[in-house]
């Protein structure tokens, strides 16, 4: 895929790219600009950079595909998901992620078997943080009361702020122990997903 576009995929072209995307993706979030217009602005911009020539729109129509066949989980995903149900609870993924990749990873996924149900920003007409998108979900999911529901997530700007914003308990996945540098206050922070078993 990256050979036909005249570049040779190294660490170095990944830390590119990792950074745009992240740009990227914030802007999104805070509503700069469109889904489609991030998935291709992305590689847009990283092809600007490395000097290659390559029609961005096709490489990420390739780029969704691989990706949606990637279901690698973070260390203990599989464990405390097990865990969470055999108490009695229920999880509930939500995602501002590109709706055919979301739910490819989904359909390969050991932990598809402990999900209750999946909300993509796409389907719903909002992006997190927006309360539209926290209120579609709470509609789906009328028989949790809120007091009970704890949003977990690694983006302080669009997991955090969303939850606080929808009135539910947050909790900031951390695992490099990053400086929160916002004024975005989770109510708890952890660097394992194997201490959530303390919120059971």
């Amino acid at each position: 895929m990256f050979r036909r576009c005249g570049f040779v995929y190294t660490d170095c072209v990944l830390e590119r790219y990792r950074e745009i995307n992240y740009r990227v993706w914030e802007s999104y979030k805070h509503g700069k600009i469109s889904k489609d217009a991030l998935q291709t602005k992305r590689f847009t911009e990283l092809f600007e950079q490395i000097g290659a020539v390559c029609d961005a729109k096709k490489f990420n129509d390739a780029f969704l595909y691989e990706m949606g066949k990637n279901a690698n989980l973070i260390e203990g995903a599989e464990d405390i998901c097990k865990l969470i149900v055999s108490r009695g609870k229920k999880i509930y993924i939500v995602s501002n992620g590109i709706i055919i990749t979301q739910e490819s990873r989904m359909e390969h996924s050991p932990i598809k078997k402990y999900v209750s149900d999946f909300f993509v920003s796409e389907r719903a007409g909002f992006r997190k943080p927006e309360a539209g998108f926290f209120d579609y979900v709470f509609a789906h999911i009328q028989s949790v009361k809120k007091e009970n529901i704890l949003i977990v997530g690694d983006s302080l700007t669009a997991d955090i702020k969303g939850g606080r914003g929808a009135g539910i308990k947050t909790c900031w996945f951390n695992p490099d122990g990053k400086e929160n540098c916002t004024d975005i206050s989770p109510d708890y922070e952890i660097r394992r997903l194997s201490e959530l078993e303390v919120f059971l």
